[in-house]
């Protein structure tokens, strides 16, 4: 595992990245030209060495329900990895839609279909013609569809 000196050490090579110290010696990074809400590419790294990366918007990593993948484990490799890429998600705001995506069909137990569709820059759920729900993100609007019991079709 990485030091919190070495995880500093890495993070500070990015420089599109701005240090702000926080509470309980904790540091975040902010991608200050994000095209999101959304601004911390590292949140609350420790002097444990523990910490998050945001990752919501990036596909093969595990997100929890703030979009951020903890780093405490990772290598000098996957933490610069995790940090170029969240930082490239930052900076398109039209990169969920150069995804390669025409909609996705969820079922539940009961055989109840809905249908994820991507429309103007938000992940639309529609049951039938109806809309069902509005998401931000793929992420965010897939948790949902889980969390109510819908698989991928």
């Amino acid at each position: 595992m990485l030091t919190f000196e070495q995880k500093l050490t890495i993070i500070e090579t990015f420089p599109e990245l701005t240090r702000k110290d926080v509470s309980l010696k904790r540091v975040n990074f902010q991608y200050e030209e994000s095209l999101h809400d959304k601004k911390n590419v590292v949140f609350h790294l420790h002097p444990n060495g523990n910490g998050y990366v945001y990752s919501e918007l990036l596909e093969g990593f595990s997100s929890d329900e703030k979009g951020m993948t903890n780093i405490r484990d990772f290598s000098e490799e996957d933490l610069r990895a995790i940090i170029k890429k969240s930082i490239e998600s930052l900076s398109n705001y039209e990169e969920e839609a150069q995804i390669d995506f025409d909609e996705e069909i969820w079922i539940n137990s009961e055989k109840h279909t809905l249908t994820l569709i991507y429309e103007e820059g938000m992940w639309n759920v529609y049951a039938g013609s109806m809309l069902d729900g509005t998401f931000p993100s793929l992420n965010e609007a897939r948790q949902y569809l889980e969390e109510e019991g819908f698989r991928k079709k």
